[in-house]
């Protein structure tokens, strides 16, 4: 049996680097607070982005928490999602004493519907919260129309995102916020960590009291904020990987391509679709697995690549609305019978990091032409 492969291995930097910046943080003795390994972060994935307004939190989590507070929605109010996304999203939407109303998927790509959230609009709407699933993109112009004709905001999940441009444009200037995953599975990372991102400058300060108990001095507290700081550890880290993006991403890349050569010509396997103008995030490798045409189901791969040692990842299954908190929640569409529910059963994540070599395709492409 081979050695296990994951579904991702994380980016990891030089011990010797890391132990060099460990060093200059005992030095200071400065852990968090907005250190200076924090704010040189914060600086350099601004300018890495191409956004005016990047601010570090210590979870993707937190940092959806703060995105939606940012913008002071009603309480009740509701926020349309997909069911297809990692619990965060919706969980985010309910700390926040707000609804989530989920709605379907588009077929080919995977992410929100906008025909179905124009349909799940209501007077209690008062934001979408979009998905970037698998870092394909969503339909940006006609969730913005949306948005501007009904007057209610729309904010974005890129954790699958990172780097990722629309025609130059970077993703995370799409909309009212965007927010970035930064833990260990990302393509980038900081061990664990996110980041709100706006167009705007001016949201800077907001989202500064949002992470920071809402502190401005010593003495004054001016707004009602949590402890959504990042530590100078988690800073160093993601200082020392964030040079290493590009070369993981060309690594991927080059997978991505030995991937699609062998499983473009099976019938009954669908690949994540190619988007113009968009510069791929590189973060995960789908693919849809229909059992009538392929001949065996996305569990029969699932488990045969188990066997081999190869640990793919059913993701996202099971959905949102299959989990407890969200089981009578129903899933507002344009068809008869949401598509999201069909699909979960179909979607399966291969091995997609810079060390699967060439041996691994090999036996995961074995797995493939198992009858």
């Amino acid at each position: 049996m081979p050695r296990p492969l994951y579904v991702t291995q994380p980016l990891l930097p030089d011990l010797e680097d890391v132990q060099s910046l460990l060093s200059e943080i005992w030095r200071t003795k400065i852990l968090t607070n907005g250190g200076p390994f924090h704010e040189r972060l914060e600086n350099e994935l601004r300018c890495h982005l191409g956004v005016p307004t990047a601010m570090l939190c210590n979870s993707g989590t937190i940092a959806l928490l703060i995105a939606l507070k940012l913008f002071d929605l009603p309480a009740g109010s509701e926020v349309i999602t997909t069911p297809l996304t990692f619990a965060a999203t919706a969980h985010a939407i309910h700390w926040n004493s707000l609804i989530p109303v989920f709605v379907d998927v588009e077929p080919e790509t995977l992410t929100i519907d906008p025909a179905s959230v124009e349909k799940a609009i209501t007077k209690n709407t008062s934001a979408i919260l979009a998905v970037h699933v698998y870092g394909t993109v969503c339909d940006l112009d006609a969730l913005q129309s949306i948005s501007d004709k009904h007057g209610v905001r729309l904010l974005y999940d890129a954790a699958h995102a990172f780097g990722t441009t629309v025609n130059g444009r970077p993703i995370g200037s799409f909309g009212d916020a965007s927010v970035f995953s930064f833990h260990a599975t990302k393509l980038f990372h900081t061990a664990e960590g996110g980041l709100v991102t706006t167009s705007r400058a001016i949201d800077r300060e907001a989202i500064y009291f949002l992470r920071n108990f809402g502190i401005k001095n010593e003495e004054e507290v001016i707004a009602v904020g949590i402890n959504g700081k990042l530590n100078e550890i988690q800073a160093a880290i993601g200082l020392l990987n964030l040079p290493r993006v590009q070369e993981e991403r060309r690594r991927r890349a080059a997978l991505r391509e030995k991937y699609r050569e062998f499983l473009k010509p099976i019938r009954g396997i669908r690949l994540q679709p190619e988007q113009r103008g968009v510069t791929s995030s590189e973060q995960y490798f789908p693919i849809v697995v229909d059992a009538s045409v392929f001949g065996r189901s996305r569990d029969d791969l699932y488990f045969g690549l188990r066997k081999r040692g190869i640990y793919a990842r059913k993701y996202f299954h099971p959905i949102c609305t299959d989990f407890k908190p969200y089981q009578n929640y129903p899933i507002r569409s344009v068809r008869k019978t949401a598509y999201v529910n069909t699909v979960k059963s179909q979607v399966l994540c291969l091995p997609f990091y810079g060390g699967v070599d060439d041996e691994d395709i090999a036996d995961i492409r074995d797995e493939f032409f198992v009858r």
